[in-house]
């Protein structure tokens, strides 16, 4: 049974630092491309959600409901409840991530 998909309105903001980078330090081409492929992983997670793992800077606090996929460098951090799938932040893998999850996902 599919899933709904509900991308909170922080995960546009990523979307859109992410893509502006890109576009920055690359091109305009890749930067519209990337934003296609993390798009669709996001959408993956309709059919197969708990192909995820568990995200460890959370897992260090005790908070083990959160869940991560990869789209290297790039981490999807998401959250399921029955048959809905919580999209919390699209992040680059290669900043700090402790704090930055802490504030955003248990506010």
């Amino acid at each position: 049974m599919a899933c709904k998909i509900i991308i909170l309105p922080e995960v546009k903001d990523d979307l859109i630092d992410i893509c502006r980078y890109v576009a920055v330090h690359d091109s305009l081409a890749h930067a519209e491309q990337l934003l296609d492929r993390l798009e669709e992983k996001c959408a993956s997670l309709r059919e197969h959600p708990e192909r995820g793992q568990g995200v460890p800077e959370l897992r260090r606090v005790f908070v083990d409901h959160f869940r991560e996929v990869h789209f290297k460098p790039y981490r999807i951090i998401y959250q399921m409840s029955e048959n809905t799938v919580f999209v919390h932040a699209v992040i680059d893998g290669r900043r700090e991530l402790q704090e930055l999850l802490e504030r955003r996902v248990l506010r």
